[in-house]
C-alpha cells in the first residue's frame, strides 16, 4: 500500500493527536469532522503542527485518500452508518482503519464496502507518548491489508502488535481490565488501599513490565514457581462477571476522574492539570529511556 494521503475521521483528542504524529512524518493529513466547533478545538490542540494539517466538513475530503483513520464515538450504529456512507466515497484501493478500543472489528465490517480493506488500528492516549498501536483483523481482513498499515505503523515509530483474531478488547483492554478487577477487588475488600495499590503497579510491577512483557517475567522467575503459585492462586482471584464496585459507585456519582475533577482522587482545581503534566513528563521519560535510542 502506498499511503501518502491520510484522512482522520474525528477531531478529538485521539483524532488531532494521530493526525499531529502523521503530518511530522511527512504524510499529508486532513482532519474530518461533522462539527465546526470540533475542527476549530483540534486546530488550536494541534499547536504548531496545525499548519501541516487541512481541516475540513467536507466528507468529498475522503475521495481521494489511500487510508482512512476513524476516530469518532464509541457507538456501533453510528460507526456503521459512517463506514456504510463512506466506503461508497473512498477509492476501492483505499484502507480503512478504525481507532475503536473495543468494538467488535467483525460488526462494524458489516457495513464497510470490500471489507478486506477494513481493519482495526487501536492507538493509546497520549498518542503522542504511547508506542503501542494494536493491528486488529477481522474476518475478512486481508493479509495484505493488515501488513500494509503494520509496516506504516512502524514508520511512524510505533510498536504495533497483529491481533490475530477480532475478541472484545482485543488484547490491551482485556489484560488492562483484568488487572483493574483484581486491584479493585482488593481495595472493596479492605485487603490495600487505592493508594497503595497504585503503588504495587508504579513501583514493582508497572516497573517491571515497561521492560519485560508478563511471559518473559514468567520465565526469568522460573515456570516452576510459576506453576506451584498457579495452582493456589488461580481459584483465589476476583472473577466476578460484574463491573466492580468502587467504580460502580464512583460512575454513578458522576465522578469520573480527571474530566471531572474527581474519582477515586481529588482533580479539584489545578489539580488536574498538574497531574497530566505529571503524567506527560513521566511517560517522556521512560519513552527517552527505553525506546530514543533504538
Amino acid at each position: 500500500m502506498k499511503t501518502e494521503n491520510i484522512v482522520i475521521a474525528g477531531a478529538g483528542t485521539m483524532g488531532y493527536s494521530m493526525a499531529r504524529i502523521f503530518a511530522r512524518r511527512g504524510y499529508r493529513v486532513t482532519v474530518y469532522d461533522v462539527a465546526e466547533r470540533a475542527l476549530e478545538n483540534a486546530r488550536k490542540m494541534a499547536g504548531d503542527a496545525a499548519e501541516l494539517l487541512e481541516f475540513t466538513t467536507d466528507k468529498q475530503a475522503f475521495a481521494d485518500c489511500d487510508l482512512v483513520v476513524e476516530s469518532i464515538i464509541e457507538n456501533l450504529d453510528i460507526k456503521k452508518n459512517f463506514y456504510a456512507e463512506i466506503s461508497e466515497i473512498v477509492r476501492e484501493d483505499a484502507v480503512l482503519a478504525t481507532n475503536t478500543s473495543g468494538l467488535s472489528i467483525n460488526a462494524i465490517a458489516a457495513a464497510v464496502k470490500r471489507p478486506e480493506r477494513f481493519i482495526g488500528m487501536h492507538w493509546f492516549n497520549p498518542a503522542d507518548l504511547v508506542p503501542l498501536i494494536e493491528i486488529i483483523k477481522g474476518d475478512r481482513t486481508s493479509g495484505e491489508t493488515a501488513a500494509a498499515v503494520r509496516e506504516l505503523a512502524l514508520a511512524i515509530g510505533k510498536k504495533p502488535v497483529t491481533v490475530e483474531k477480532d475478541v472484545p478488547g482485543f488484547a490491551a483492554n482485556r489484560i488492562q481490565f483484568a488487572v483493574l478487577r483484581e486491584c479493585l477487588d482488593l481495595v472493596e475488600k479492605g485487603v490495600i488501599s487505592p493508594e497503595d495499590i497504585d503503588a504495587v503497579m508504579k513501583y514493582g510491577l508497572g516497573f517491571r513490565y515497561a521492560c519485560l512483557g508478563p511471559l518473559e517475567v514468567a520465565d526469568f522467575g522460573g515456570l516452576d514457581t510459576f506453576h506451584h503459585i498457579s495452582e493456589y492462586l488461580m481459584k483465589d482471584l476476583c472473577a466476578s462477571p460484574d463491573v466492580p464496585g468502587p467504580l460502580a459507585e464512583h460512575f454513578e456519582r458522576g465522578e469520573l476522574g480527571v474530566k471531572t475533577g474527581k474519582g477515586f482522587y481529588d482533580y479539584a482545581g489545578d489539580r488536574a492539570a498538574e497531574a497530566t503534566r505529571s503524567r506527560d513528563e513521566k511517560l517522556l521519560a521512560v519513552f527517552r529511556a527505553l525506546y530514543e535510542t533504538e
